[in-house]
């Protein structure tokens, strides 16, 4: 197991630099740079001073030097000020080195937003931390009412219970997050007035007027799904031959259910339940914007917004890691929930 944790490090640190490359690449592409040249001057700007702007503050630099220096594989090199000719920080609100230092993200220096007027690490670790909040509460209602309705549907296949549940596990899968989410506002916020808080007042104090909303829209979405496959795999152990062995040893059918399908029936919605945490980054984009919440989400979209280069490099790196991280704990966790895999 160990080896194997340790080829996957590997191949996610390899994945990760692949990314990471191609993202820069395309985010450092000339419109781009362009767009924030402008809107960091004025509108009226002309394309001579936009290009005296980007060389003045590094953009114009080899392409694998700049990306290196991000990195932090290559020693930063300061720019120039153009009035004095000596060397000096690229902006005035971040505290780039003014000699050649080796400062990139492998040292922990994420860069700057241009956007924010800050270091990126200053306003993205933060933004991370209230999505992490609200991922929180989606997984404490989601997890726990999707395995329910997904128990209780397999248990009995076809039975009017079964239908009912999966009937409601489709539709709610089967809507989007910015439409559950404009249905539960117009009923609970404005129609029965009885979720008036906004979520932008969550970052001051989390009540359950002001987080019930984003909760429900991002957790209705993924009940259905989850439950769904707890439904299939609660199915197929129902039908097993050491089920059927335990009933004709006069076994409660409850004592069945709790001691010998539950277990073997949780192994594949443990897969599924793992794989939510990239579902919910990008889930979060759509929700932290339609409430006003400043998270992750809220960030990122500000970034793009703004042609916010460091920012928006760094909101990659994280979606990347977090994809590649959980999809290895799903390995590790279902190579031990289920005996019959190996690692070989």
């Amino acid at each position: 197991m160990l080896s194997f944790i340790l080829r996957r490090l590997g191949t996610m640190a390899l994945t990760m630099l692949c990314l990471t490359m191609v993202v820069f690449f395309l985010i450092n592409l000339d419109p781009n740079l362009k767009k924030l040249a402008i809107s960091q001057t004025e509108m009226h700007t002309s394309a001579e001073q936009l290009e005296n702007w980007l060389v003045n503050h590094g953009y114009r630099q080899n392409f694998f030097s700049r990306y290196g220096q991000w990195l932090g594989i290559v020693p930063k090199q300061p720019v120039t000020d153009p009035a004095t000719g000596k060397p000096t920080r690229r902006f005035a609100f971040c505290n780039d080195p003014v000699e050649p230092t080796f400062s990139g993200v492998l040292q922990g220096d994420f860069g700057c937003s241009t956007k924010f007027k800050t270091t990126v690490a200053s306003k993205l670790f933060p933004a991370l931390s209230a999505t992490g909040i609200l991922m929180f509460w989606v997984l404490v209602v989601m997890v726990p009412i999707s395995l329910l309705i997904g128990i209780l549907a397999g248990m009995r296949e076809g039975s009017r219970t079964d239908r009912t549940l999966s009937v409601a596990s489709i539709a709610s899968t089967a809507t989007p997050e910015y439409v559950s989410g404009v249905i539960f506002t117009v009923i609970f916020a404005s129609s029965l007035g009885l979720l008036n808080g906004s979520a932008a007042s969550a970052s001051r104090g989390i009540t359950f007027y002001n987080f019930t909303l984003p909760v429900m829209t991002l957790a209705i979405y993924g009940i259905g799904y989850i439950a769904r496959m707890t439904r299939a795999s609660m199915v197929e152990v129902m039908t097993q031959q050491y089920i059927r062995t335990a009933r004709l040893k006069g076994l409660s059918f409850g004592s069945v259910v709790v001691k010998h399908a539950l277990r073997n029936a949780l192994i594949a919605p443990f897969t599924v339940i793992m794989l939510q945490f990239p579902w919910l980054l990008t889930g979060v984009v759509i929700v932290e914007v339609m409430f006003r919440y400043q998270g992750f989400g809220y960030t990122l979209v500000e970034a793009a917004g703004n042609n916010d280069i460091d920012l928006l490099l760094g909101c990659s790196l994280v979606s990347v890691f977090i994809v590649l991280i959980t999809q290895l704990i799903s390995d590790v966790g279902y190579a031990f929930l289920n005996p019959r895999i190996r690692v070989q």
